[in-house]
């Protein structure tokens, strides 16, 4: 593992943007994995793992997460998501790539596959579709960006398992180190969690549901989909309309686990490694 930083643009300068990365940097064969709204590079850790032999693994902050810089929260929204990942796309130097995009991180693979000339060959979209409804968007914005202080990992521990009840069947270590990789120390010397809290104000003037079915039906590259069964981001609804109206799709469900699957467990890891192999 490696942790690398370069320079990314906004409408007020410049900032920062860091990435970690696994395996053979001169491998050819690339994965870029793209994390969810309030998580970071390193909740991809297990997978990133489980591929670096066969794969280069490449896992960004993306900007407000992490390592990354923050910025003026009007620029948390994905015309900056999509400048970041270009710039990160030209410093990875390969014609094409596979992305995995956890919920935020999916919507981001959407937008890019959608562009002329786009780089991804292949899209996981880890429990996420063009459609999200209202109550969903309403759901995220109570829970995000209250800026809790914990005094140790183990507070962060309880608040992750309390916040992600149905996140699956983890290991105590895989828990813990959840709460290291998901917390920062702040100025203070308390822990609080690994992104910008200002990410909230896109979410708290929510008033309609998400939907970019228009991009959906544009994709035209093998797309994996996978689902929680007890998701609420994903719904069984929308699953099957995204299947209705997208002919290069397909999915798999995972029994007993909300939003959105981790990633971290062998079955899991499997399904995703199953689907880039396919000729």
């Amino acid at each position: 593992m490696r942790q690398h930083h370069f320079l990314g643009m906004n409408p007020d300068g410049f900032h920062k943007l860091a990435y970690t990365e696994w395996g053979d940097h001169a491998n050819g064969d690339v994965i870029i994995c793209a994390h969810g709204l309030t998580l970071n590079s390193r909740y991809f850790d297990w997978f990133a793992k489980a591929c670096e032999d066969h794969y280069r693994v490449i896992c960004p902050d993306v900007v407000g997460r992490g390592r990354s810089a923050w910025v003026n929260p009007t620029n948390y929204w994905f015309d900056q998501y999509l400048a970041d990942a270009a710039s990160l796309l030209a410093r990875v130097g390969v014609e094409k790539v596979n992305w995995i995009g956890t919920s935020m991180g999916g919507l981001i693979g959407i937008y890019l596959a959608t562009k002329g000339n786009q780089p991804i060959k292949r899209l996981v979209l880890n429990d996420v579709g063009p459609f999200i409804p209202k109550a969903g968007l309403l759901g995220i914005a109570d829970y995000i960006g209250k800026d809790e202080r914990f005094h140790h990992h183990d507070e962060v521990e309880a608040h992750l398992r309390k916040l992600y009840p149905k996140f699956g069947n983890l290991s105590e270590t895989q828990w813990r180190h959840l709460a290291r990789i998901g917390s920062q120390l702040t100025e203070d010397g308390d822990l609080r969690l690994a992104y910008d809290p200002r990410i909230r104000e896109n979410f708290g003037q929510a008033v309609e549901d998400f939907q970019i079915w228009d991009l959906w039906e544009k994709i035209d590259i093998p797309v994996l989909i996978l689902r929680g069964s007890e998701s609420g981001i994903l719904t069984q609804e929308t699953l099957d309309e995204m299947l209705r109206r997208n002919p290069h799709a397909r999915s798999h469900v995972f029994e007993g686990i909300g939003h959105a699957p981790p990633l971290m467990t062998g079955d899991q890891i499997d399904v995703v490694l199953d689907f880039l192999a396919r000729a």
